[in-house]
C-alpha cells in the first residue's frame, strides 16, 4: 500500500488546514490509517487515527476538539482537518497504515504502522 499526504502549509495562530492522505495499492476499508507528527526536536506523536472496518477514531488529547478525521471511501482518501491551530501544533506531519486489524490500545502504537507516507509540513506562526 502506497499513501501520499498533502495539505501541508504556513497558518496564522487560530487558523484551519485540512490534510489529505490518499492510499492506493489496497482497500482503505481493510487498514488503520493515522496521522503522526514530528516537531524539531521531539519524538514522532499520534495525532489521531481512524480504524477503517468499523470507522473507530481516536485523538491525542492535545487535539481532541481541534481536529478532526473523516474518510471518503469513494476517493480513498483520509483527511485530517485542523481547526485552532496554535504554533505548538507545528510540525512535519505522516499519514501511515496499519494492515493489521488493531485493538483500540494499540491504534496509537506507532511500531503497527508499516506503510509511510511522506511528509507534509504544517507551520503555525504569525
Amino acid at each position: 500500500v502506497q499513501l501520499q499526504a498533502s495539505g501541508g502549509g504556513l497558518v496564522p495562530p487560530g487558523g484551519s488546514l485540512r490534510l489529505s492522505c490518499v492510499v492506493s495499492g489496497g482497500t482503505l476499508r481493510s487498514y488503520t490509517i493515522g496521522w503522526f507528527r514530528q516537531a524539531p526536536g521531539k519524538e514522532r506523536e499520534a495525532v489521531s487515527c481512524m480504524r477503517q472496518t468499523d470507522g473507530s477514531t481516536r485523538y491525542a488529547d492535545s487535539v481532541r476538539g481541534r481536529f478532526t478525521i473523516s474518510r471518503d471511501n469513494a476517493k480513498n482518501t483520509v483527511y485530517l482537518q485542523m481547526n485552532g491551530l496554535q504554533p505548538e501544533d507545528t510540525a512535519v506531519y505522516y499519514c501511515a497504515a496499519a494492515t493489521n486489524r488493531l485493538i483500540w490500545s494499540s491504534m496509537f502504537a506507532i511500531r503497527y504502522y508499516n506503510s509511510w507516507g511522506q511528509e507534509t509540513l504544517v507551520t503555525v506562526s504569525s
